[in-house]
């Protein structure tokens, strides 16, 4: 597969990491006002100094050229009061330009939701002008262009998932009952029951696989864990990464996409979609519960070492939403990588590295109807590779992982502050270096013997 036009946003050399170098520029500038006007009120009283007035009496020319000159350099036009002034002045400036950036950016964000939640209104008015209009421009292109195959079609238009996931909205509320997205999400999740985790350790601890050396290693060892084999009952592992002298630097915990698609009101298991759902909408899960009791148990929250969690689809979900509990429930969470993840409107603690990586031509990205954060801590990578099929798009190996090898190469500096970020989890000692298995489930449903 051919990996092509990386694009990457967010993150250290993001757009709003310049609004907070704006934002530290206007302080720093701030305090220089300050300082530039003390030390013109200090400079103040030489105009009233004993020893100057009394040289008067010997020199009173002199005098008043020297009392003219501070003056002129205190309080003149050029003087530092009037500079100090001006420097304050531009300190505000720079802090008036952050928020005003900030806000554009946010109501842009806002409008794109209202404009799409309207369209969804417009539609529930006139579903037959809809389907006749553009449903039937859709179906004409599929046939035409595509030779009615619309699962390409789709593949080839995947910004089409946002705007009707952006419509149902406004779709609903013309039924009665006013919603956003996100009480949406709620109303879905609500039909999804959850329930209790149980885990179980799947045998004991043991050298798996070398411990990572970058990021297509992480998605390498994700690969693995997304597709274990008939043999191998665990649907989450922890790679506990150790340096040559057997001490524990960081925990991997690998937690792969979603295997069952039950329908509302039904479970299948600890990745089914109703655990999609729910940590979409901002709950807890039976996966996320999973997550920290494995952590537990391979002693993450006893030595207080980094945690990164890696997901694909489902998993890059529920690992950015866990990462707030795990850290309020004493576990160092300090970086993230998801990929093929909607986690766009999922909010992580600033302290909290984030990489996003995602195919362009990926359906599931789109699922949140958002783009992601552009903060200093949240960085997307974006690729393309178009196999013209929706699982090709969103597998792991020969997509996910090339774009993550291409990454590993990457001179952008967002991604490279990442990278030189993660050492923790990237410098162990294969010797030294181990992986535990564990198996999630629903209590009283898939539990293992």
């Amino acid at each position: 597969m051919t990996i092509s036009n990386v694009r990457v946003e967010g993150g250290a050399g993001g757009i709003e990491a310049h609004y907070e170098d704006l934002a530290a520029m206007g302080d720093l500038t701030g305090d220089v006002a300050g300082d530039t006007l003390k030390t013109a009120v200090a400079g103040h009283r030489f105009l009233a100094e004993p020893d100057v007035l009394a040289s008067s009496l010997l020199n009173p020319g002199g005098v008043v050229r020297f009392e003219a000159a501070m003056v002129a350099a205190l309080d003149g036009p050029n003087g530092l009061t009037a500079t100090s002034a001006g420097i304050g002045l531009r300190g505000e400036a720079l802090k008036a330009t952050r928020i005003a950036y900030e806000m554009a950016d946010e109501l842009a964000a806002k409008g794109l939701d209202a404009g799409r939640w309207f369209a969804g209104l417009a539609v529930a008015a006139n579903p037959v002008g809809a389907v006749v209009g553009g449903g039937g421009a859709i179906a004409t292109d599929v046939y035409l262009n595509y030779d009615g195959d619309w699962e390409k079609w789709l593949v080839d238009h995947p910004g089409m998932v946002d705007t009707l996931i952006g419509m149902s909205p406004g779709t609903i509320s013309a039924l009665g009952i006013p919603v956003d997205l996100a009480t949406t999400l709620d109303l879905l999740a609500a039909t999804y029951p959850d329930g209790e985790a149980v885990v179980t350790d799947i045998g004991p601890l043991s050298r798996d696989s070398d411990p990572p050396r970058g990021l297509e290693d992480l998605l390498d060892g994700l690969n693995t864990r997304n597709d274990p084999g008939e043999d191998d009952p665990s649907n989450i592992d922890v790679r506990i990464v150790k340096d040559a002298d057997g001490n524990v630097t960081g925990y991997v915990v690998d937690v792969p996409g979603t295997k069952d698609w039950p329908l509302p009101g039904q479970v299948a298991s600890a990745n089914d979609l109703g655990v999609n759902v729910d940590a979409m909408a901002g709950n807890n899960t039976v996966l996320q519960e999973g997550i920290q009791e494995a952590l537990r148990r391979a002693g993450a929250h006893d030595t207080g070492a980094p945690v990164m969690l890696v997901g694909h689809s489902q998993g890059g979900i529920v690992a950015a939403q866990s990462t707030t509990d795990l850290k309020a429930n004493g576990y160092n969470v300090t970086h993230v990588v998801t990929a093929g993840s909607p986690v766009g409107r999922i909010e992580v603690p600033a302290d909290v590295q984030v990489l996003s990586i995602e195919n362009r031509n990926d359906v599931v990205p789109h699922l949140d109807a958002s783009d992601n954060p552009d903060g200093p801590n949240r960085t997307t990578a974006t690729f393309d590779n178009n196999t013209g099929t929706s699982s090709g798009n969103h597998a792991i190996g020969g997509n996910y992982t090339d774009a993550a090898g291409a990454l590993d190469k990457s001179t952008d500096p967002s991604v490279r502050r990442y990278r030189e970020s993660m050492s923790a989890f990237t410098g162990g000692d294969p010797e030294q270096s181990r992986m535990q298995k564990y198996h999630v489930a629903r209590k009283g449903v898939n539990e293992l013997p």
